[in-house]
């Protein structure tokens, strides 16, 4: 089960994010695709001597940034780290995205390219997943 990670996304960008995903890899076996700026993760990929671990990266050439409307950012971006790695799930390259960073816009755009199960509001659809 592969997971996409939004490397661009949260407070401290690609740098913690690529260490996390690196230790997910490491310890516990999980597969990683990276999303975000190629040149950054492969810089940050070799800084933790991550070569032979199960981790891709796929390139996106743009950024949701913390205080971009959700709107604007699935209307503008369309390349960000965030709607490609949504974009990974739809095409089942990976099982799950995930993401630090701008909740309003991973949650749009979550919406927006995956959708919702039939009947239900957000609201019950998250109490589902989380199993409350």
């Amino acid at each position: 089960m592969r997971i996409a990670v939004d490397a661009m996304g949260g407070d401290y960008g690609p740098p913690v994010v690529v260490e996390g995903s690196v230790t997910a890899a490491r310890e516990y076996g999980i597969p990683i695709l990276l999303v975000g700026d190629e040149t950054a993760l492969k810089r940050e990929l070799q800084r933790h001597g991550a070569q032979r671990l199960a981790i891709e990266i796929r390139h996106a050439s743009q950024v949701i940034h913390m205080d971009e409307p959700p709107a604007q950012a699935l209307r503008k971006k369309r390349d960000s780290s965030l709607r490609v790695a949504a974009n990974a799930v739809r095409e089942r390259d990976a099982a799950a995205f995930i993401s630090a960073g701008n909740t309003g816009a991973a949650m749009a755009i979550a919406m927006f390219v995956l959708g919702v199960l039939p009947g239900d509001t957000v609201i019950p659809l998250a109490h589902r997943l989380l199993g409350t």
